[in-house]
């Protein structure tokens, strides 16, 4: 209710904790109804009643449950009390409270301020003197006029809002004490433990815990600003570094670039890191075998086998028709073109005619060819003729 920080209590876990007594009227019973349930709880005495009724507090402490202080006299408005006065409660509680149990123990170092009316000074002071202070995370307003169901319908209320937590009572009370056995009935039916605290001790360790678990709603893991700042619990195994490259590593032509560079600005020249470093490939124990290739990878597709051959008559052909003379083409008839009679020659030898070489062989051999020499000035006949079949 006040502090960020509470008991490290799991999910539907509660601490029973009773003010203000012991009364032996209403405490008595209070006890009885614990020890029925076989719950243990936390009791905040004032030193005034542990004065009056020495043997309440032993009863409290010989059941088995915690007994704490909540000052001397329960002063209503501590927080503005002077220090010194809020100090004297503090210790006179203690006081009264130690000598009500008679041993040498006392009381546990746990105290709640009355009223809850807490301030920064009387909280240093309890922190120097190893005391740990106590708030509520629920109370069941048991100290008003209200009736016992109403108790009992706020401490359920209150403790399923939370799910777990501190449950604040007064044993002082009679309308607790009608409440108090239907809400342990309720905590065991909704399937609610009761945790007691108590002290630790050289021989009763305190429970290990995580400091997440000492809040009612710790920030979820999957936020970063609770993640960081931690200290790890884990020791490096090693510290090793990689040599970073210069950006001139990577390209050979800027290498000396970026030397010359860093002299002119006057920079020192540290060591210059050999980037990429030699690798050192680890050995297999089982020496690697490759899987040897079958004979068909080598056999080639028949169709290429096909295409292959073609390609090799066509060239015998040629160089058969290459040993042959050279046909002369025939002169130019009166009305038709050239074109015309060169079209008319290929239909001829396609059906038997004349045998001519074909168009590709007399391109081939007229760029070979040596040409009569021609008068200067005047045009070869020939040559154009050789030329528009070229061009054919």
């Amino acid at each position: 209710m006040q502090y960020a920080q509470t008991l490290p209590l799991e999910d539907h876990e509660v601490v029973l904790t009773f003010d203000d007594g012991p009364l032996p009227r209403n405490s008595n019973q209070i006890l009885q109804i614990l020890a029925d349930q076989c719950v243990k709880a936390t009791f905040f005495t004032i030193g005034s009643q542990a004065n009056a009724n020495p043997e309440g507090v032993r009863k409290v402490r010989d059941a088995g449950h915690t007994v704490a202080t909540h000052t001397q006299h329960h002063p209503s408005n501590m927080q503005r009390m002077p220090l010194d006065r809020a100090q004297k409660e503090i210790d006179d509680g203690i006081a009264s409270v130690t000598a009500a149990l008679g041993d040498e123990t006392g009381p546990a170092p746990f105290f709640r301020i009355p009223g809850l009316a807490r301030n920064d000074g009387i909280e240093t002071y309890l922190e120097s003197r190893g005391i740990q202070i106590w708030s509520a995370d629920f109370p069941a307003d048991d100290w008003h006029r209200i009736s016992p169901q109403r108790v009992y319908d706020l401490a359920i209320k209150r403790l399923e809002a939370k799910g777990k937590g501190i449950l604040l009572l007064h044993d002082i009370q009679a309308r607790t004490v009608a409440a108090l056995p239907k809400i342990l009935q309720t905590l065991k039916a909704r399937g609610y433990r009761i945790v007691h605290v108590v002290p630790a001790t050289p021989e009763r360790p305190a429970t290990p815990t995580e400091p997440q678990q000492w809040y009612m709603n710790p920030t979820t893991e999957t936020v970063a600003t609770s993640r960081w700042p931690k200290i790890p619990n884990f020791v490096y195994a090693a510290t090793a570094t990689f040599p970073a490259p210069a950006w001139f590593d990577f390209d050979w032509r800027d290498a000396e670039l970026g030397v010359l560079t860093r002299r002119m600005r006057g920079v020192p020249l540290a060591q210059r890191t050999k980037w990429p470093s030699e690798m050192v490939v680890a050995e297999n124990g089982a020496a690697t075998a490759l899987a040897v290739p079958a004979a068909s990878l080598f056999n080639l597709p028949e169709s290429t086998g096909t295409t292959m051959l073609g390609t090799l008559r066509r060239a015998e052909q040629a160089a058969q028709a290459s040993l042959e003379p050279e046909a002369k083409p025939e002169p130019v008839r009166p009305g038709k073109s050239r074109r015309q009679q060169a079209r008319g020659a290929l239909t001829r030898q396609a059906h038997g005619g004349t045998t001519a070489k074909p168009a590709a062989h007399q391109t081939r051999h007229a760029a070979h060819a040596v040409p009569k020499q021609a008068p200067q000035g005047k045009k070869n006949p020939r040559a154009v003729r050789v030329a528009g079949l070229k061009k054919r």
